[in-house]
């Protein structure tokens, strides 16, 4: 299905006076157009080294992805941050669903486009994945050994959160059925519906007992710094059977497996920080290690200096 793009700057983020800025389309193995913002250095000359980023989990390229992807861009690297399949300006139907297979194409699609770009080195191409794109991320770089570097910014394993709650507070075979007994009356309900229930964005008003981590998603998402009118998270949220896949789909199976970098950081307060473990198996092999941060309005600043340095192994 075409999907009308947006010609206007419509992040929620000014634009940066060092970098040149366009859109540009491209399909996955799948079939579907995928939409990308692409950040290239003013006056950038030779083939440069290149970063596909996504995410926030929910979220659409005008907010933190392309945020990262424009400085990456400003310290030098071409850059995209896409949307990803059946979200934002993307393409792909019935909307608001996610997959653990055609995400991680998604970024390997990224890859696609980013190859055969006359001013990208195709040997020094590295993917930034936030929140639940940064365990994607890392999928993607257990398959796709073009990735030479990945950085996965406060990760979320979406297979283990569907799974076993949060904190893994819903590891139970009990705990799961009723999950899935729920999700699979709603298809039912959406199927005599004819349209897919919306499980609802981030919550508004926000209430007074909010979890700190619940009044830092309020901050981002519903106010005028980071609201945007296409990102999930911001308005009615996934399909409530969205994530269902991946209940009994995990990834990350194969992350002691990656060859190339893989720098993983998280806030030491953030509350996906638990996420950093993955396997004790993944954690030795990718050495994995904690990089303390107060969270604090600096974070933006720790993170691009960290992230940029990791990075220039591309270079």
């Amino acid at each position: 299905m075409d999907r009308m793009l947006t010609d206007t700057w419509d992040k929620t983020f000014p634009k940066s006076q060092q970098v040149d800025h366009k859109k540009a389309t491209f399909p996955n193995r799948y079939g579907i157009t995928l939409t990308a913002d692409v950040y290239t250095p003013k006056g950038a000359g030779g083939r440069l080294a290149a970063i596909a980023v996504c995410g926030p989990f929910g979220a659409v390229k005008e907010q933190a992805a392309g945020l990262y992807a424009q400085t990456m861009a400003e310290r030098g690297f071409l850059t995209v941050a896409f949307d990803p399949s059946f979200t934002g300006e993307s393409g792909g139907t019935p909307r608001y669903m996610a997959s653990p297979d055609i995400n991680t194409e998604d970024f390997q699609a990224a890859v696609d486009f980013l190859s055969v770009q006359e001013n990208v080195d195709p040997d020094r191409i590295g993917i930034i994945g936030i929140c639940g794109w940064g365990g994607l991320a890392l999928n993607a770089a257990a398959l796709d050994t073009r990735i030479r570097a990945t950085a996965a910014m406060t990760m979320y394993d979406m297979a283990r959160v569907n799974a076993k709650g949060y904190f893994d507070a819903e590891d139970s075979e009990t705990a799961r059925y009723e999950k899935k007994k729920a999700l699979n009356a709603q298809r039912i309900a959406d199927f005599k519906s004819g349209s897919y229930a919306l499980g609802g964005g981030v919550v508004d008003p926000l209430p007074e007992d909010a979890p700190f981590f619940v009044k830092d998603y309020y901050d981002y998402y519903k106010t005028p710094r980071g609201c945007h009118p296409r990102s999930l998270n911001s308005n009615g949220g996934w399909n409530v059977t969205g994530c269902m896949s991946f209940l009994n789909q995990p990834i990350l199976q194969y992350a002691n497996e990656i060859r190339s970098a893989v720098l993983i950081v998280h806030g030491e307060k953030a509350h996906s920080c638990y996420s950093r473990f993955l396997t004790s198996k993944s954690d030795h092999a990718l050495g994995l290690r904690t990089i303390p941060a107060t969270f604090c309005r600096e974070m933006k600043a720790f993170l691009s200096i960290s992230v940029t340095s990791f990075l220039s192994l591309l270079i």
